[in-house]
């Protein structure tokens, strides 16, 4: 017989339990950074796992020894990365050093007149437009200040999270026979051969996704290094490498790609005629680019995303939205190896619930 003692009950359970999965899911934004390091270090284990697999049984390292060894290897590679674009950084420098203002300003001016004759255009002076408007007394130039700081603050934060990460990493790929043994003695033996299928499932998706996401990026570089050799672009090995490396950011990564390309050809064509030479080549370079992510998009990607990891392009897209929404840039680079993960667990522990086996039908 129900009670209003029953139902009071009842009420407060149900309140105790919204408090508590509002508690964690709070608990959880407010570390997400550490999230995002501990899946980030994960991702780099498992990266890491072939090398440190051969360097223990066909070389005889140390745990220890094989760890450092990775983690080297990863910092020389972060370095080379860093170095390969200093030559790009002098050559920008260098062909800024050289602009003529006066020069590039009579151009443009030049420019605009030729646009505004051939669409008839009523001409607009800039220069009383903006006095008229008195743009300059609504102009916050604090915000610059910020700015500087806000960038500060970024590489201050980019340098802890580089150290993170590589601590993290260290000892997961160290101990990672110690965490399988204590994971196992955690769980209830049953589930054992859960645990053992669902690491080796993780391992062979997610080898699967990154040997393609090179292939893709292999792919994408020549055909950026294509388009720039042949408009003769100066420093296009580098250019085409960076803007290859940007498309690992799914969605954002070639828009950024392509704009920093356009940038860069016209900064490296400085002294040249705008009109003539700049203008044109800098809109090749960009169609170009256009046609090279239309192939990545319609022929590279659907086969890494969908096949590698044997999701639909739809759910690809929205887990990456999801994760970029709540984590930034991280979360999108991330998005597809963790959600992976959690599909292949869940599939080995929940195989009877209704959503998870509408989730992991292709799995």
């Amino acid at each position: 017989m129900t009670t209003s003692k029953n139902i009071s009950n009842g009420i407060l359970r149900a309140l105790a339990t919204i408090l508590i999965v509002a508690a964690v899911l709070y608990f959880l934004y407010e570390i997400q950074t550490v999230i995002v390091y501990l899946c980030i270090s994960l991702i780099l284990c498992l990266i890491a796992n072939p090398l440190v697999q051969f360097l223990k049984h066909r070389l005889k390292f140390s745990n220890s020894l094989a760890a450092t060894t990775a983690l080297i290897l990863f910092i020389l590679a972060i370095v080379g990365f860093i170095l390969l674009f200093v030559p790009l950084i002098i050559s920008q420098a260098n062909n800024l050093s050289l602009l003529d203002t006066n020069s590039l300003q009579q151009q443009f001016i030049e420019t605009e007149h030729t646009i505004e004759a051939y669409f008839n255009i009523q001409h607009v002076d800039l220069n009383k437009v903006l006095k008229d408007s008195k743009i300059t007394s609504i102009i916050d130039f604090t915000y610059f200040t910020g700015f500087l700081n806000s960038i500060l603050g970024f590489m201050a934060n980019m340098g802890m999270g580089l150290v993170s990460v590589f601590f993290i990493t260290f000892f997961f790929i160290k101990d990672q026979d110690a965490f399988k043994l204590s994971a196992r003695k955690i769980l209830p033996d049953t589930n054992e051969d859960k645990i053992l299928n669902s690491i080796a499932k993780i391992n062979h998706f997610l080898t699967r996704y990154f040997i393609g996401l090179l292939l893709q990026l292999t792919v994408v570089f020549i055909l950026y290094l294509i388009v720039l050799m042949i408009f003769g672009n100066k420093n296009a090995f580098v250019i085409a490498f960076l803007c290859a490396i940007l498309n690992v950011i799914p969605y954002i990564g070639p828009i950024i790609g392509t704009i920093l390309a356009g940038l860069l050809t016209m900064i490296s064509m400085i002294g040249s005629d705008f009109q003539t030479e700049i203008l044109p080549r800098t809109i090749y370079v960009i169609i170009g680019f256009l046609l090279v992510q239309a192939i990545d998009n319609n022929i590279s990607q659907p086969i890494i995303s969908s096949k590698s990891v044997n999701s639909h392009p739809l759910e690809i897209f929205l887990v990456t939205l999801i994760s970029g929404i709540t984590f930034g840039i991280v979360g999108m680079i991330i998005a597809i190896p963790v959600f992976t993960m959690v599909k292949v667990i869940l599939k080995e522990f929940f195989p009877n619930n209704k959503v998870v086996s509408v989730l992991t039908e292709r799995i």
